[in-house]
């Protein structure tokens, strides 16, 4: 019934294929830390757009809190306009108040992260942040170790990180945001904390806020709830898409400008 193949091809296949594509990424445009709504929508638009981009998470899953919604409920609430975004997505959805939109998660996090892949975006899961590439005053990659190196016993966790090289990274990690606290404690950014629920507030002001918060690095969804002090959501998540979505606008516009100004000097030599 099945293709006659030994264990050996199996864990050759394996091996190559990763070791292949892997090393093509410890270069990339972007890195995306943190594989949850916003930073997979990012991934997603960066990579349509033609930039190699690369996501680290660190769970051997992705999505985040897309999977699950509040108190383990897994039905997401979105606020419109968020529905251009799902209906994009294809994301099944129904209004159950004037503006207020639900979905399932499962559905709706398997199509998020469907359409990252799909545009060409590499997901590399179950990897750690552990700090920053910073050069010339600004970021300028990520160094990274595998997530289970941080639950091993301390008389072994001995174990060396790798870098990966971008010209950009986008900080999605939530309101732990890992990669702004990593320029924080070496006094190159000051963060406030996140502040008590106000879905109304919140929502708006994260997509305002986010953006470039030092050279080199961008803030996105909850994360630039805890740069700017801004009060926290909840399980709603239109303004996590959105957040996603401006910062790849942002992103895609420096870089083309970048890659022309590149061009212009290259025929002028």
């Amino acid at each position: 019934m099945f293709a006659k193949i030994t264990e050996s091809q199996i864990s050759r296949a394996i091996v190559a294929e990763f070791s292949k594509w892997f090393e093509d990424y410890i270069v990339s445009d972007v890195i995306v830390v943190g594989g949850g709504p916003s930073g997979l929508v990012a991934a997603r638009d960066l990579a349509n757009s033609g930039f190699k981009t690369l996501v680290i998470e660190a769970n051997n899953y992705i999505g985040g809190g897309f999977w699950i919604g509040g108190y383990f409920m897994n039905t997401l609430t979105f606020r419109a306009p968020a529905d251009m975004i799902l209906d994009e997505l294809k994301i099944p959805y129904k209004e159950v108040e004037d503006g207020l939109f639900v979905s399932d998660g499962p559905t709706a996090c398997s199509k998020l992260i469907s359409a990252a892949c799909d545009s060409g975006a590499k997901i590399l899961n179950l990897t750690k942040f552990d700090d920053v590439v910073y050069r010339n005053n600004k970021v300028e990659g990520v160094v990274i170790n595998w997530s289970p190196v941080s639950a091993l016993p301390r008389q072994i966790t001995c174990v060396d990180p790798i870098a990966l090289e971008s010209k950009v990274v986008i900080d999605a990690t939530g309101h732990d945001a890992w990669v702004a606290k990593s320029l924080e404690k070496r006094s190159l950014l000051k963060l406030q904390t996140y502040g008590p629920m106000d879905v109304n507030t919140s929502e708006d002001l994260v997509v305002e806020k986010t953006g470039e918060i030092h050279p080199g690095l961008y803030a996105i969804g909850m994360a630039v709830s805890t740069v700017f002090g801004i009060p926290r959501m909840g399980p709603t998540f239109a303004g996590m898409l959105f957040s996603g979505r401006k910062a790849a606008q942002q992103i895609i516009k420096k870089l083309t400008s970048i890659e022309d100004f590149s061009r212009k000097e290259a025929i002028a030599v």
